[in-house]
């Protein structure tokens, strides 16, 4: 009976102490996973100088979705070095924020996303593509529609997308990387979501960057003046041979 009572004893402390364990790993994933979005924000203070600086609110990754594989990995990811990230993604519509990294391979895209090479850069005009393990940080692209919001961090500016397309291709399409009418980003993972094993197809969503319309105004005060300033008695013969027709379909594109 009391070898009983010792082994109860033994196991209910043994619990006690994986439980223990099992918590400071969890508040020690929370506390690391932020490292790389910590990095790139000293980065961003040390490059932006003064009032116009992006402060940028950094989260743990919810892992809520995510499978115990990708858990797993992500957290034996946290004790590699990895070069400076290259920007931030922002999805409001399913609170992601990740760092991304340059690069595909699979250490990459167990500690953030990556930036397909070939691919434009952040910031560059054309289209910037970014891939995501759909057990991961991507598996919530499942919810989002057309008409949501992405950002893209940079060290200086903030890049604003608007989904206009979700579409599935066979893994071997490469033609969502083409460059498209305006500049945007393409996300990339691998479909369907839950499919196990080696996932078949890929699951895309682009989106197009927002120009503002202010900034569109600006622009053109600027070109009625310069062409003002060019051809003073032509000015007037320019608004009404269009100038105005075109400010309409430019607010549409």
């Amino acid at each position: 009976m009391r070898r009983i009572r010792q082994i109860e004893l033994f196991l209910l402390v043994a619990g006690a102490l994986m439980l223990g364990f099992y918590v400071a790993s969890r508040v020690c994933s929370a506390a690391l996973s932020n490292a790389e979005l910590q990095r790139f924000k000293t980065q961003q203070r040390v490059s932006v100088a003064g009032p116009r600086g992006v402060a940028l609110s950094t989260a743990p990754p919810d892992f809520s979705l995510w499978s115990e594989k990708r858990v797993k990995e992500y957290q034996e990811s946290l004790a590699a070095q990895f070069p400076p990230a290259i920007g931030i993604l922002r999805i409001p519509k399913i609170n992601v924020e990740v760092p991304v990294l340059e690069g595909t391979d699979d250490l990459i895209l167990n500690r953030g996303v990556g930036h397909v090479a070939g691919t434009a850069n952040p910031g560059e005009t054309g289209n910037v593509a970014i891939a995501g393990h759909r057990d991961g940080f991507f598996r919530g692209l499942k919810d989002v529609v057309v008409g949501d919001r992405i950002e893209l961090v940079r060290l200086q500016q903030t890049d604003t997308y608007i989904i206009d397309r979700i579409t599935i291709v066979e893994r071997t399409d490469v033609s969502v990387l083409q460059q498209r009418p305006r500049s945007s980003l393409t996300l990339i993972t691998c479909y369907p979501f839950y499919f196990i094993g080696s996932a078949p197809q890929r699951y895309i969503v682009q989106a197009s960057i927002s120009r503002p319309a202010a900034a569109n105004d600006h622009a053109q005060v600027w070109f009625r003046a310069a062409i003002r300033r060019a051809h003073p008695a032509s000015s007037h013969t320019m608004s009404r041979c269009g100038f105005r027709s075109s400010r309409r379909s430019s607010e549409r594109i």
